[in-house]
């Protein structure tokens, strides 16, 4: 496994993140969480359905594909308990996701292009590549979570709906799309964790998640000069040694 290189794991992880993060997207905007389907029995008239989604509502006959009545403000009045907490936990899942590919894509590009000679400024810093990866994977793992519990709860709750006034109500593909995302948020926080646990015995001064001294440094104290005998601190400067 190229660990001191970009590997194809991080890279398919980094994609897998992007398509998750856009599927949450598309599962947060489509109009497609519930049905409500109205049967008449009237020859005359047709039978209508009433797509919920988030943020809007439309009803539609059936046979059409235009909108008998598109409520955009319906995000105001959902009186649907998971609805309204899907509003929330989506849009906060879609954050945090982008925290993680963002910290990815930092670690990916502190992996291509770092110094192969020891930086001691480089190594103070206290998350380097494989620190962003592996906080990346964490942060995914959470957004996974904070998707998939509410939207596993909304198809329980059309049961709920069903049994407190009629079987009329059923769960729209954005459920799917949503938990197929969540997933995809799950297996990019694997990947990463994998190329983390299988990478991190490198005795590289780059690869621990937090800073310790780099084999080859050492401090060693700098002698007094005539304008510091008067001070009591005794001033440590670490050194690189480059062995041959």
């Amino acid at each position: 496994m190229g660990c001191r290189d970009v590997h194809a794991a991080t890279v398919l992880s980094f994609l897998c993140g992007i398509a998750s993060v856009a599927g949450l997207f598309a599962g947060t905007l489509l109009p497609n969480w519930r049905k409500l389907r109205l049967i008449t029995f009237n020859r005359n008239e047709k039978n209508l359905t009433i797509y919920t989604g988030l943020w809007v509502k439309c009803a539609r006959y059936d046979g059409s594909s235009d909108c008998l009545m598109y409520d955009r403000t319906w995000y105001l009045s959902v009186d649907q308990l998971d609805l309204r907490v899907l509003q929330f936990a989506l849009p906060l899942s879609i954050l945090i996701a982008m925290g993680a590919l963002l910290l990815c894509l930092i670690g990916m590009c502190n992996t291509a292009f770092k110094s192969s000679v020891p930086n001691i400024k480089l190594a103070k810093c206290l998350v380097n590549s494989a620190g962003c990866h592996l906080v990346a994977g964490l942060l995914f793992f959470l957004a996974g979570i904070v998707s998939l519990s509410p939207s596993i709860w909304a198809i329980f709750y059309n049961t709920h709906l069903n049994k407190k006034f009629e079987p009329v109500f059923s769960f729209d593909y954005a459920v799917f799309v949503t938990i197929a995302s969540s997933g995809g948020l799950f297996m990019t926080a694997l990947l990463l964790f994998i190329w983390y646990c299988a990478c991190k015995s490198l005795s590289s001064p780059f690869w621990q998640p937090l800073y310790s001294h780099p084999p080859g440094m050492h401090t060693y104290s700098q002698p007094y000069s005539s304008r510091s005998r008067l001070s009591a601190i005794e001033i440590d400067i670490p050194v690189v040694s480059h062995s041959t």
